[in-house]
């Protein structure tokens, strides 16, 4: 007879693993964390399963404040985004903020098209449908749709760094003490992160607004 488990119980089950392999690993860890965090780096990652960004930058509960959206795309006027931003900037003083998109992207894929997938999909992911459409030759030149959507990620990538770079925040700690951002690619076929080259994009129209 098969076996099943509800999927909330085993991550339930799960935790209390976890718990008692770090207790024994080291006694203090969580007592530690308790303390407060200091993460370097604020990741702005895809809510993909795939992509747990602790896990494949073998990190520790504290290493890395995260930010997680369909697609990882940013918006100028994302209240969510940008007080995540503030927060990880402006108190936590992370020295690196990365944007993460990857390889098998949802988001990218649908983006390849224009099919109705529901009000608040359509809506969110307006931008990268108008990178699809702003790269139009480049991208009918590339052999297939996988490298379409991979392509379209990376453009996301760049698109997204730009909205960051007018965030306030964001700007201040460039001026004071030399914040630095960077974009990454994550090949989910290989399980390696790659590094994009800085593009001479312009700037996003407009400012950072929230409201």
């Amino acid at each position: 007879m098969a076996s099943y488990q509800d999927p909330l119980d085993r991550i339930v089950a799960g935790n209390r693993v976890y718990a008692q392999h770090t207790t024994e690993q080291d006694p203090t860890a969580f007592v530690e964390l308790s303390k407060g965090q200091a993460p370097e780096i604020l990741w702005i990652g895809c809510a993909d399963s795939r992509v747990p960004e602790t896990t494949v930058c073998n990190c520790r509960p504290g290493d890395i404040f995260v930010h997680r959206n369909i697609a990882n795309t940013v918006h100028a006027d994302d209240l969510n985004a940008a007080s995540v931003v503030e927060y990880a900037v402006a108190f936590l003083k992370v020295r690196k903020v990365v944007v993460c998109g990857h390889t098998k992207c949802g988001g990218a894929v649908a983006s390849l098209g224009d099919a109705d997938l529901g009000v608040t999909l359509n809506t969110w992911l307006h931008p990268v449908r108008e990178l699809r459409r702003k790269h139009k030759t480049e991208l009918e030149r590339l052999l297939d749709d996988d490298a379409r959507a991979v392509r379209v990620a990376e453009l996301n990538v760049h698109q997204s760094l730009d909205v960051l770079k007018q965030h306030p925040a964001i700007k201040k700690a460039i001026n004071e003490r030399g914040l630095s951002l960077h974009g990454l690619i994550y090949d989910i076929g290989q399980g390696q992160l790659r590094l994009l080259e800085e593009t001479s994009s312009k700037k996003s129209n407009g400012l950072w607004s929230p409201n």
